[in-house]
């Protein structure tokens, strides 16, 4: 899970570096001790954002379930949107595009 996780942050940062966009807004809420939430948003228009919960929490059986969207605009001018849940099942993306792909309270509903 821990590597899915490391492989996924790495394939965002790519991303980040090669569109040399702006951050417009960061959010990060890390206890250090299992959940958490993060998001950004680029001048480009990409937006990610993630909350992750402890599951079985001080047990050999904890995992860490992760949900989010993140959002970009392809080179053809769409909108993409890719929600995502990643728990003990994997990853579970789920894409949408143009404009209304992501209704506001998709986001909302992100943060239960």
């Amino acid at each position: 899970m821990y590597k899915l996780v490391a492989v996924f942050f790495a394939a965002m940062i790519g991303s980040l570096v090669a569109q040399q966009a702006d951050i417009v807004r960061y959010e990060n809420d890390n206890t250090g001790l299992g959940n958490f939430r993060y998001f950004f948003e680029q001048t480009d228009g990409t937006r990610h954002e993630q909350i992750g919960e402890l599951r079985n929490a001080g047990t050999e059986n904890a995992y860490v379930v992760l949900r989010g969207f993140y959002s970009y605009v392809a080179p053809d001018g769409v909108l993409r949107v890719v929600k995502y849940v990643a728990d003990e099942n994997g990853y579970q993306p789920e894409e949408g595009e143009g404009p209304g792909a992501l209704p506001p309270s998709a986001a909302a509903s992100l943060l239960g």
